[in-house]
Formats: structure tokens, sequence, C-alpha cells
């Protein structure tokens, strides 16, 4: 009349298991969605790039260096060259044109 105890144990774990195999296709690794801030795109390389985030603008390429100003975020910024360190840090040497007039210096990056 009712299932014996071992078949419907070993029924429950095939549904287990293939309850477990299925179910995770459906979500996003790591178990919530995440995204990478979005970027503006240049257009072309004359067009200036914009800061997502406040940036600390330095005299030189090193964290001890003295701050200059800061660039504020959407500010749009020219890259002069890029610098890698011997330890593989790079850095970016950028113009800001600004209402304060023309800025040089180093943005970590």
């Amino acid at each position: 009349m009712g299932s014996s105890p071992p078949l419907l144990a070993a029924w429950r774990w095939i549904a287990l298991l293939g309850f477990a195999l299925v179910a995770p296709a459906a979500l996003p690794a790591g178990g919530a969605e995440w995204r990478a801030p979005e970027l503006r795109r240049r257009q072309s390389s004359r067009e200036p790039l914009l800061s997502p985030v406040p940036q600390v603008l330095r005299c030189a390429p090193e964290h001890q260096a003295p701050v200059i100003s800061e660039a504020s975020a959407g500010e749009p910024l020219r890259v002069l060259r890029a610098w890698v360190q011997p330890g593989g840090e790079r850095w970016l040497q950028v113009q800001l044109e600004g209402p304060a007039g023309s800025r040089r210096g180093w943005l970590a990056g």
C-alpha cells in the first residue's frame, strides 16, 4: 500500500539533487547582480576624459608628493602621458581645464 522507506528516501535525494543542479543556473554568480560603474565613452581620441569620482592631483607620480589640487567628479581632463613605476603602479599626467585656468599634475591610475 505505501512505498517503502528506502525507495521514498531515494526519490527525495533525486529530487534534491535535481533541484541543486538546475536552480543555480537561474541565479547570477555570487548570488547577486553586480555591475561595474558606467563610464562615459569617448567618441574620438581628441575628446577629453571625464573622471567619475573626485581625484587628487599631485605634483609628482608618488603618493607622498604634495597635492596640487583636486579634480572634481565629471571634470574633463586630458591625458598627457602615462608612467608605470618599477613596482607596476600606473600614473597618468593630466591637464585640467577649469575656471581657475589650466592645471597639470599626476593621478594614480
